[in-house]
């Protein structure tokens, strides 16, 4: 099965010119696009916009808390730590 549809197709297709000949703008800042990879992602972009056959984007990688090895004691309070001497 296909990852990608026609559409898709055809929006990185004329993404892709449009940053050849230097007439591709980005969205907010609408800055010119000059990387490959930004051009494809602003015809992906486009695409599942118009509703194409395009895979869900990629959050990116998750984290997972605790990763690191504490050094043992290093959080472990002393005694009579934060008390008022009388």
């Amino acid at each position: 099965m296909a990852k990608y549809g026609k559409k898709a197709q055809s929006k990185v297709k004329r993404a892709m010119h449009e940053r050849k000949r230097g007439t591709l703008k980005s969205g907010r800042s609408g800055k010119k696009v000059t990387s490959r990879k930004q051009a494809i992602a602003i015809g992906l972009s486009e695409a599942r916009r118009a509703g194409g056959k395009v895979p869900r984007k990629g959050g990116g990688r998750k984290r997972k808390g605790g990763g690191g090895r504490k050094r043992k004691g290093a959080t472990r309070k002393r005694k009579g730590a934060g008390r008022k001497s009388r």
